[in-house]
């Protein structure tokens, strides 16, 4: 362990002297001599060939000359403790290595270095993270999420390399294909109503006309943890509403049978317009978005996603229907359904997703 671990060290103090041989080649020298034997040990100790130098003699002599003088005593139990911090050094070593090509390969499968809590990556797709919110409570645990770790990513390595295709995935949601162009693809657009980059990403997506360039099949979604924790506060409200009203259709009153169905209004207005708040000292105009997020309680934000029903032509029958239909079992089994099929079937970590043109893109639409 001891020539392994002096090779780390030498490996990393490499980068130094290799700055400072510019300056005084004689350094460089020196060191080169003392690591072409460590990398001739190294390499004989990992391919489990007897080490044919004295190299690991070298480095204790090397630390201990002084010792064996004036406190010849210390030398042994000072030479097993060379030992332990050997097999430490070694074992820290081997771990980052492991944990390196785990981020990597996490975030080239999965778009995100850490698996369980995505938002802790800052080299993901910009995106709101689907974190699982399971943190381990003792060393069993950790080591156990983290093989864990790996059996998300090695399912979700084939996702590189398939072709996508939208009729896999029996997802509920807004059917937006009346808006598209004849003979176009069709498409699966995957939104949490409280996320500011899907704002964006739809946004971006009417300017690029994707609704008319696709078939498109919107899924709200409200972004949870295992322990059912809702990420944005009256994004499941939202969902539901809008699950109901897609279930429901256009009102009776409408006579245009290709009319942007209310469901699809909610969605759109949530993400990118903006409202009135009123307070006792003044009026201010927020997104939609924020005022769910921050500002309406669950009894306010169900007022005003009934005053929308009421706006969008729904008579009362029919709004007493979407009011019921919203807080019943039946939309809840489809949230989860949901949620099932974009977490373990897509392995989405990141919510806007997207499926169009044969691939999955995770966040932020780029046109």
């Amino acid at each position: 362990m001891v020539c392994i671990a002096a090779f780390i060290i030498l490996a990393i103090v490499g980068i130094f002297v290799a700055f400072l041989s510019i300056f005084r080649k004689d350094i460089g020298r020196k060191y080169w001599k003392v690591f072409k034997k460590s990398l001739h040990c190294f390499t004989h100790h990992i391919t489990f060939r007897k080490c044919d130098t004295n190299f690991k003699d070298d480095v204790k002599n090397l630390l201990l000359k002084k010792v064996v003088i004036k406190h010849p005593k210390a030398v042994k139990p000072l030479s097993v403790t060379i030992e332990v911090a050997a097999f430490l050094i070694v074992a820290v070593s081997v771990w980052s290595l492991a944990t390196a090509v785990k981020s990597g390969l996490a975030l080239w499968a999965l778009g995100s270095c850490n698996v369980r809590q995505p938002s802790a990556c800052t080299l993901g797709a910009e995106a709101c993270s689907i974190d699982s919110g399971e943190e381990p409570k003792n060393f069993i645990e950790s080591v156990g999420l983290w093989f864990t770790d790996w059996g998300q990513i090695f399912e979700a390595i084939p996702d590189r390399f398939r072709s996508w295709d939208t009729s896999n995935f029996e997802l509920v949601g807004i059917d937006a294909s009346s808006m598209a162009n004849s003979d176009v693809d069709t498409a699966i657009d995957i939104l949490d109503p409280g996320c500011s980059v899907c704002a964006q990403s739809f946004m971006l997506q009417t300017e690029d006309e994707f609704f008319t360039k696709h078939k498109v099949t919107i899924v709200p979604f409200p972004i949870q943890d295992e322990e059912g924790n809702f990420k944005f506060k009256n994004s499941e409200l939202i969902v539901r509403y809008i699950l109901s009203m897609e279930q429901q259709g256009l009102p009776l009153d409408e006579q245009d049978e290709k009319a942007l169905s209310p469901a699809f209004k909610t969605m759109r207005r949530v993400l990118i317009e903006t409202g009135e708040y009123v307070t006792e000292v003044k009026t201010y105009n927020y997104s939609y978005q924020q005022l769910f997020n921050e500002m309406y309680s669950a009894e306010e934000a169900e007022a005003k996603l009934q005053d929308w029903l009421k706006e969008f032509g729904y008579h009362g029958a029919e709004r007493s229907e979407i009011i019921e239909r919203a807080h019943s079992d039946q939309i809840g089994e489809v949230i989860k359904k949901n949620n099932e099929i974009v977490t373990k079937d897509i392995h989405a970590k990141g919510i806007p997703t997207m499926i169009y043109d044969g691939r999955k893109h995770t966040g932020k639409y780029e046109e």
